[in-house]
């Protein structure tokens, strides 16, 4: 009669509450996730539970009792392991374990050395939840019999935990919106849709990934080649060569529009310093470069500079295709006798960086345990970047010569709020906050890079290095078209939101004497061949598809990663052909030649990402190695 007083599903609802609990305890107690408001602490506290009511559900198939325990002690330890992993994992590298991570033997060394080190005696409450429920089983009178689950209440239970997901998940796309296309910060998906589904997530991206490569061969890259050949651009040698041998500083300008340089924002100059840098005669200036980046931002345009090729159109590539071969920059230029490194005051794993720069062969990436973050010094996810790019020169006396830094702001960065002492021009007009802040951290932006130029000057690294400065991305969203319309003073079409992806491009050559505004058609895949010549780097058997910028067989032609392009002569956009010049729509054959040739070098880029194709060529000779492909198929 005891069994009565007992709901029959009362161990299964225990075993559910103990991980739940256990879990969120867990989030705030061995995780440094940061919590900003009351929605996202519910979105923390709700994310365990969807999963946890599916992996235990499963129970309700078993017919036995007897069996049905038993696998809920089994799938309790086995979660017990997992949240265990990932907070020894935490401990050390301040991450979150990911496939690829497991799958790179070279950090297990790492692991074992630390892993005393990482073992408390407080850690037998992860197995708290498997011990609770254990008592439970003992304590708690049940049934002995067989009880089959009739399949009406099996669907109701289902039907709620899918509820639970959508509800979760609807509640993270308000937080932040395209959560699992935007955003591949491992932190934030667990903030949002907890540590047991970010696994399943990362198996997903990670399996589709390995799939496509299991698939490929190197015959693929033989049309791909075809292209790549046809479309390359003879050096200008009297440019090749000019900084052979010196530094190079490459600074990613967060969020950088063109619009903002040798402009003004009612009376008051924004760029003082870049404005100057536009008329330096060692500079070369490029008013008419375009990003290129697509759902990764700046990451994207962190890969495209260093492969010459396009980034994905459905996902980050820093994320997808970490465990790629590539034939990147920092290579071809640690064969070249510098130290390469990545300097960015982040957490390491921000956009995967941390496994995608062993891939890309960095030989050091300065995060941001490199740095002080004295108190007022912090913005967005980092340091400001007055105080950054003085820490980075600094790190930069002690590095071997000649090397290669690549540094990535942070304070330009959306929603761009800044502390009252570095707001040096007030706030635009507008009825968007966002754009009306946006000039003032464009304005302390510039004053960044005077400072960057300064200490570079102080520590007497200025004359042997040469400075590459680009924008990474748009800062303004077509979702302040009216804001940018009352700014610019005139409708924003869609050739005026092509036009809107211009980015400012910086050549700077100490005593070259050779600067220039350069009023070419330029993208950001052309950096790596252009600036690869002017270190004296012969790039004619690499895979890619950018052209130096210098050569004159370089073609005005810039692809979006949306399909959108432009030349010299038109602008394609929202499928509409515009004049350039004018700006008005023209006659669609103008834009016919390039609208399938847009698409075809897209999709080339596309092949030898998904299908990791550069493992089947030798950058070295140019040759496809197919039938070493063949050997390992």
């Amino acid at each position: 009669m005891k069994n009565k007083n007992y709901p029959k599903h009362s161990i299964l609802a225990i075993a559910i509450l103990l991980t739940w609990i256990k879990t969120y305890v867990v989030y705030h107690t061995s995780f440094d996730m940061k919590i900003e408001n009351v929605m996202q602490q519910l979105i923390l506290f709700m994310n365990p539970l969807s999963f946890l009511l599916a992996a235990y559900g499963i129970s309700l198939f078993f017919k036995s009792v007897k069996v049905r325990n038993r696998y809920l002690i089994i799938m309790s330890s086995i979660l017990a392991v997992i949240l265990y992993a990932n907070v020894a994992f935490y401990r050390f590298f301040s991450d979150f374990i990911t496939l690829p991570v497991l799958f790179q033997t070279s950090n297990f060394g790492d692991l074992g050395a630390s892993a005393a080190e990482s073992i408390y005696w407080t850690d037998v409450f992860y197995l708290t939840d498997v011990v609770l429920l254990i008592v439970a089983m003992k304590l708690l009178p049940t049934t002995k019999e067989s009880a089959i689950v009739k399949p009406a209440i099996r669907r109701a239970y289902f039907v709620i935990a899918a509820a639970i997901m959508f509800l979760n998940l609807g509640l993270a796309e308000t937080e932040r919106p395209q959560l699992l296309t935007r955003s591949f910060d491992r932190e934030l998906l667990v903030k949002n849709i907890g540590t047991y589904n970010y696994h399943i997530y990362d198996i997903y991206i990670q399996s589709k990934s390995h799939a496509q490569r299991a698939l490929a061969d190197g015959s693929e890259l033989v049309e791909v080649n075809n292209y790549v050949r046809s479309n390359q651009a003879e050096p200008n040698y009297e440019v090749f060569g000019t900084a052979e041998g010196k530094n190079v500083i490459v600074v990613s300008l967060e969020s950088l529009q063109t619009f903002v340089v040798n402009e003004e924002m009612n009376g008051e100059v924004v760029t003082p310093f870049l404005n100057e840098l536009t008329k330096d005669n060692d500079t070369y200036y490029f008013p008419n470069f375009y990003h290129q980046t697509g759902l990764g931002k700046t990451s994207d345009s962190e890969f495209i500079v260093e492969n010459g090729l396009y980034p994905l159109g459905g996902g980050a590539v820093f994320f997808t295709n970490s465990g790629n071969t590539y034939n990147s920059m920092t290579e071809k230029l640690n064969g070249k006798g510098y130290f390469t490194n990545v300097m960015h005051s982040n957490n390491k794993s921000f956009w995967n960086r941390d496994i995608m720069y062993n891939a890309l062969d960095v030989d050091k990436f300065y995060d941001v345990d490199s740095y002080e973050v004295a108190d007022g010094d912090a913005v967005n996810w980092g340091l400001k970047d007055i105080p950054f790019f003085k820490q980075s020169v600094e790190h930069m006396t002690e590095m071997q010569k000649p090397f290669y830094s690549r540094l990535i702001t942070l304070t330009n960065h959306y929603p761009f709020h800044l502390d009252e002492e570095d707001q040096l021009i007030p706030e635009y007009d507008s009825n968007s906050g966002t754009l009306n802040r946006y000039f003032q951290t464009a304005r302390y932006m510039d004053e960044s890079v005077k400072v960057l130029f300064e200490e570079l000057k102080a520590k007497g690294l200025y004359e042997d290095s040469i400075i590459v400065m680009y924008g990474d991305h748009y800062g303004i969203s077509e979702n302040h078209n009216e804001a940018m319309a009352q700014y610019l003073e005139k409708e924003i079409t869609p050739f005026e939101s092509a036009q809107l992806q211009r980015v400012p491009m910086f050549i700077h050559i100490p005593g070259s004497d050779q600067g220039k505004v350069v009023e070419e058609v330029s993208g950001q895949i052309d950096i790596r061949p252009t600036l690869l010549h002017l270190l004296g780097v012969e790039t004619s058997k690499d895979m890619q598809l950018g052209a130096d910028v210098f050569s004159k067989d370089h073609e005005e032609f810039v692809v979006f990663r949306d399909g959108r392009f432009v030349t010299d002569k038109v602008v394609y956009a929202g499928n509409v052909c515009y004049d350039k010049e004018t700006g008005e729509e023209t006659e669609a054959e103008a834009c016919a030649p390039y609208i399938e040739r847009a698409a075809e070098e897209l999709e080339y880029s596309d092949t030898i990402i998904n299908g990791d194709l550069l493992r089947f060529y030798d950058e070295k000779t140019g040759n496809l190695l197919i039938d070493e492909a063949a050997e390992t198929k």
